[in-house]
């Protein structure tokens, strides 16, 4: 009986830790799963973001650009003409007491004729002027001096204001990302247990032991799973060959994460495994200098991240090195933010802010940006001053056109924004404003359809450079200005 009851109590003590080895087990499992779901930092971070939005709104907030003089600078231009010329002259009571609103009135007159440049208005005046005051002309120069400078005042106040306000657009766009990144980081949560020890079992003959998986799967955007994992001491497994593994387990074809290492070793790494593209890019350029010069004003840039391939093109205003130096500014910071995770919109609006802050001589760049998507194949345009963007299907070419003024220039950026769906086969073709201005006036559009209806190839080089001689036989083969030639050629997977 002694025994019985020895065994009992040991078997009730095996039970009794297996219990608290599960509930602890659980407790770590639980704590794991909840580290992204909890997430401490998220409100910081969005208190962050709430800091620098609060801070641009104050800047937005600001005093507002001015085309015309304020009351109270017309005010200040009075005050100064009846202190100076008119306080010597012997009618100064009868003119700004006397009949003051006459003479205030007249006064306005001719400041709103030179504000809005009315040369008849302004001799109409002057001659009324003539024969009611004794120094009427000395009056017209003393007020064009006091109007020129408070119109150069008012200039040097706008671009005080331009400048806060491309501070705010940069404030803000940084707002919005610190929310977005707040939103997607602690949206990844642990993927569901079974699954989880399924693909560990599997892993496992593989010769792959995973420590922990994580998955960001939110509606209308791909899968993605997080897998850290190392390889068994003294083998190594290349990531290709989870691939197809991770794939089936998983229901959807996956690929590991680009610029990352190829191989799995000893040491734990995580590695991103995204849902699969289902179209694939290949594109090539075509170009040329303008004549006399060593150094072209165009620049462009390819990207490829997170399903979308990119084509940035910018044309920098003139030529030689200091157009090229412009259009890789704005060709560089566009790769830069939108392989950073910065939207199109978001990227072409805070170079705009940057180049305004830069510039103040009215020079531009043009932004054209092509973002297509490789899972739908639609294709998204943004365009700011560029020239036109072709698409060619077959026997069948359609324009996709601009009307908007470059970067660069004002501070609310003006660009236009449109999409169309690519089916397997299509050519993109883009071009800067040389290519086109060599072109037949008036019939440049069309006589480029008509061009791309005829040069073929076996690649989008190629094909371009046919593009590119074509349209130099229209300037017998001299380039007045530099021309880029840009093909891109999409092919279902």
């Amino acid at each position: 009986m002694y025994q019985i009851i020895i065994a009992m109590l040991v078997i009730g003590l095996g039970l009794i830790l297996r219990d608290m080895a599960k509930i602890i087990f659980w407790g770590r499992k639980q704590a794991q799963d909840s580290l992204y779901e909890e997430h401490p930092q998220k409100e910081r971070i969005e208190k962050y973001a709430g800091s620098f939005q609060k801070l641009a709104n104050t800047f937005y907030s600001m005093p507002v650009h001015e085309d015309r003089l304020s009351t109270e600078e017309t005010e200040e231009i009075f005050e100064r003409l009846q202190t100076g010329i008119c306080g010597r002259c012997a009618r100064q009571a009868v003119c700004w007491k006397n009949r003051y609103f006459l003479t205030y009135r007249r006064g306005c007159e001719i400041l709103a004729a030179m504000q809005d440049g009315d040369g008849e208005k302004l001799q109409s005046v002057q001659g009324e002027l003539a024969g009611e005051c004794l120094n009427g002309q000395r009056f017209m120069e003393a007020i064009r001096d006091q109007y020129l400078r408070a119109r150069q005042n008012m200039m040097w106040n706008n671009r005080m204001i331009e400048n806060r306000l491309a501070v705010a657009e940069q404030l803000n766009e940084v707002a919005h990302l610190m929310k977005r990144m707040a939103e997607e980081i602690y949206d990844i949560t642990g993927v569901p247990r079974a699954m989880e020890e399924k693909v560990r079992k599997a892993l496992r003959k593989e010769q792959v032991i995973l420590k922990r998986m994580w998955t960001m799967d939110k509606p209308g955007e791909k899968k993605r799973y997080f897998l850290t994992m190392r390889a068994r001491s003294g083998q190594c497994v290349t990531l290709r060959e989870l691939e197809k593994k991770l794939s089936d387990l998983c229901g959807c074809p996956l690929v590991a994460e680009k610029d990352r290492r190829t191989i799995l070793n000893g040491e734990y790494t995580t590695v991103l495994f995204t849902e699969d593209v289902n179209y694939k890019v290949l594109y090539g350029v075509a170009r040329i200098t303008k004549e006399e010069e060593m150094v072209s004003g165009d620049n462009y840039a390819c990207a490829c991240e997170n399903g979308q391939f990119v084509i940035c093109l910018s044309d920098g205003m003139g030529s030689g090195l200091e157009a090229s130096r412009e259009s890789e500014t704005v060709v560089d910071l566009l790769e830069q933010f939108i392989t950073s995770g910065f939207s199109r919109e978001t990227a072409a609006r805070m170079i705009n802010s940057a180049l305004v802050l830069q510039r103040g001589d009215g020079r531009f760049s043009t932004v054209d940006i092509c973002s297509l998507d490789l899972y739908t194949g639609v294709c998204s345009f943004l365009k700011a001053g560029a020239a036109s963007t072709f698409i060619r299907r077959d026997q069948w070419v359609e324009t996709i056109a601009s009307t908007s003024i470059g970067a660069g220039l004002m501070q609310q950026m003006d660009y236009d924004i449109t999409s169309k769906k690519l089916y397997d086969g299509d050519y993109l073709v883009m071009l800067t404003d040389g290519v086109l201005d060599a072109l037949p006036i008036h019939q440049e559009e069309e006589t480029m359809r008509e061009i791309l209806l005829q040069v073929h190839g076996s690649s989008p080089k190629e094909i371009g450079r046919n593009i590119l001689e074509r349209v130099l036989s229209y300037s017998s083969y001299h380039a007045a200005d530099d021309m880029t030639v840009l093909v891109a050629g999409i092919w279902k997977k």
